[in-house]
């Protein structure tokens, strides 16, 4: 019976520089594996490591001096706004970034004796950005000054607007520059700053905390707002997937250190139902990528992002509980809605045969698709398949508006092919990686067809799979604790700094299960060193041969109080050169089918499997039938022609690699 397909993927493996290797190891005293991941890093000498390992001592220039006139046009604007009583409107956005942002502002420019209000446009009914209702409805308010946040750089009819009735805007964002640039009275966006500025990749929640910190240095009230600021500016510019670098990288490692006893009631609420240790002395990037990040979005995607902004500026214990319980339940919600689009997409894709070595670019659009998760499937979609992913859903009933979100791979710019097709757009917007956009039903067709063009400019056949980009080899000895403690001297991990990957060659796959939603768990073996993992979302490899070279992540996994190593496996391949394996074909194996856990073994020619009610199903090989029962004394003969017997004893010979 064969194997299922291994994934495909291409592999780039860092070159050893053995000599820089041993001199790093033995300056910073990290393990040769470590000081390899440096000088991958573009850390390869001993003074450039001292400033990695410790950003506090870069020297920095000052944020005035970085963003110049705007800076001080901005602060003189709202400093005057504040001294007049004059009220200031914040205009964010749904997404972490956007919502951590205007939370940020609330609380600094109330801190500051501000009049304040904030408004976020709906997701299912404006879009993304500030747009002409909000900016009226600003003016019948009396509103002096409208500060954007994570949006605007791309708003030149509402700005313009706004500045015809007499208001005055500070556009804060951090997205790719459009061609016409609004004309705001003063515009904070890093991407306006030279290449090497430490400042360069700063999200959105990072221009809002220097525009809220320099305003405070102007009243000398700083002092006080550092700490909480610098919190809500961890958890946005972590969940953004901003860049851990320059500036971003200094304040992150001091906010994550601050987290897990922060001052916000709304934070600690949100950490205690993530279920994150509240007595850890750091938080990693992690927790929040993967648990406070995905809470936070949630609300935006699906829910009422009044929720968060509440969640983060409340002093009242109980609101702050009641509004990180909504934040769950509506991770739980986003989490079942992205799973079936996602299954829904597979579905489509397949039933349509596309042929992507042709297309180069997926492009899927569906009727009653939630717009707000449509963005993280598009995610699943590149991992799974590997190219530009464009999806999007109908925005009303007669499906005669498009809104979609776009996912890219390295060697494609997502808000570069946005504007290749901007004659067939409505509004859009982002960066390199990702974007948004909404177009006519009708132009889907040339749509396709200028997504291809583009794609064909700067793709060849070779990027058209995932790319596992690994640091060093590593042989099991090598993990253990101790490198997983190591590890926490190169964060904050992602972006620009990822997570260290290693692999290693010819490892014995000796158990295989799956678990949860389509994830499998793994015993892997090396020489005479076992060590555990987990694949999440391979349920469509399972099994995998016995024998692979693996790329992985190195976690820590702490289970009733035990605490152990753990790899998070990342790439898999048949090995090159495969060795002969002490045990070339595993005995015994767990595995799950149709819900049920199931033990199989293999007795010489007799296969035996053991479901989770103690039932054994003993099968001679090459025979028709089974016997079937608790014991020998009470097992009756059984058809393997049985789809309900087959399923099980398929996959028990697919895992223990017996031939049919």
């Amino acid at each position: 019976m064969p194997f299922n397909r291994l994934p495909s993927q291409r592999w780039t493996i860092y070159p050893s520089t053995p000599e820089k290797v041993e001199e790093l190891a033995r300056s910073t005293g990290l393990s040769p594996l470590l000081a390899q991941v440096l000088v991958n890093r573009g850390v390869d000498t001993p003074e450039t490591a001292k400033l990695f390992l410790d950003p506090d001592l870069v020297q920095l220039s000052s944020p005035l001096e970085a963003f110049g006139a705007d800076l001080e046009i901005a602060l003189e604007l709202l400093a005057e706004a504040i001294a007049n009583e004059s009220p200031i409107a914040i205009c964010g956005d749904y997404d972490a970034d956007g919502m951590t942002s205007t939370a940020l502002l609330m609380r600094a420019f109330k801190y500051l004796g501000a009049i304040v209000d904030y408004a976020i446009p709906s997701r299912m009914k404006d879009g993304y950005g500030i747009n002409d209702r909000l900016v009226k409805q600003f003016a019948e308010d009396d509103v002096r000054v409208i500060v954007t946040v994570d949006n605007g750089i791309s708003a030149c009819q509402p700005v313009e607007l706004a500045r015809e009735l007499g208001l005055d805007v500070i556009i804060t964002d951090h997205h790719d520059l459009p061609i016409e640039i609004p004309p705001a009275n003063a515009i904070l966006n890093p991407k306006m700053l030279p290449p090497h500025s430490p400042y360069r990749g700063l999200a959105g929640v990072g221009v809002a905390y220097i525009l809220a910190i320099a305003l405070a240095q102007k009243f000398d009230k700083d002092r006080e707002l550092v700490r909480p600021l610098r919190e809500l500016f961890t958890l946005g510019t972590i969940a953004d997937l901003a860049p851990l670098v320059g500036v971003n990288r200094r304040w992150l490692k001091k906010g994550l250190r601050s987290l897990p006893k922060s001052p916000l009631l709304g934070v600690r609420s949100l950490i205690q139902e993530a279920g994150i240790d509240q007595m850890a002395s750091t938080l990693k990037p992690e927790d929040i990528g993967f648990k406070l990040g995905p809470r936070i979005n949630a609300v935006g995607r699906i829910g009422d992002p009044q929720i968060v902004i509440e969640l983060l500026t409340t002093e009242d214990p109980g609101l702050a509980l009641e509004r990180a319980m909504q934040c769950e339940q509506l991770n739980q919600e986003r989490q079942e809605m992205c799973h079936q689009i996602t299954e829904e997409a597979i579905a489509w894709y397949e039933a349509n045969d596309i042929d992507l070595h042709e297309e180069r670019v997926l492009v899927i659009v569906q009727p009653e698709w939630h717009h707000g998760v449509i963005g993280l499937v598009a995610s699943r979609l590149v991992e799974r398949y590997g190219v530009p992913v464009f999806i999007g859903t109908y925005e009303d009933e007669e499906c005669q508006k498009v809104r979609g979100s776009a996912r890219g791979i390295p060697e494609f710019n997502v808000f570069e092919s946005l504007q290749f097709c901007d004659d067939l757009l409505g509004k859009y917007g982002g960066h390199k990686a990702a974007g948004g956009f909404s177009c006519l039903a009708e132009n889907l067709p040339e749509l396709r067809s200028r997504l291809k063009e583009f794609a064909y400019q700067c793709l060849e056949l070779k990027h058209l799979k995932p790319l596992i980009t690994v640091d060093a080899q590593a042989d099991f000895s090598q993990i253990s604790l101790d490198l997983y403690h190591q590890i926490d001297r190169l964060h904050p991990c992602g972006i620009g700094n990822d997570p260290p990957v290693f692999w290693t060659p010819n490892v014995r796959v000796l158990e295989q299960r799956s678990v949860g939603k389509g994830h499998i768990k793994f015993v892997l073996g090396q020489n005479n060193c076992k060590l555990e993992a987990i694949a999440w979302r391979w349920a469509d490899y399972l099994p995998l041969p016995s024998q692979v070279d693996l790329a992985y992540k190195v976690q820590k996994n702490a289970y009733n109080g035990y605490i152990s190593v753990q790899l998070e496996v990342v790439g898999a391949r048949l090995p090159k050169m495969p060795q002969i394996a002490v045990s070339p074909k595993p005995k015994t194996a767990r595995f799950e089918c149709d819900g049920r856990h199931y033990t199989c073994r293999l007795y010489d020619r007799e296969l035996r499997v053991r479901n989770d009610r103690g039932q054994v199903l003993a099968l001679e090989l090459g025979q028709q039938t089974a016997l079937l029962g608790t014991s020998r004394d009470n097992a009756k003969a059984v058809s393997i022609a049985n789809p309900k017997i087959a399923k099980p004893i398929q996959l028990a010979m697919q895992i223990l690699q017996i031939d049919p």
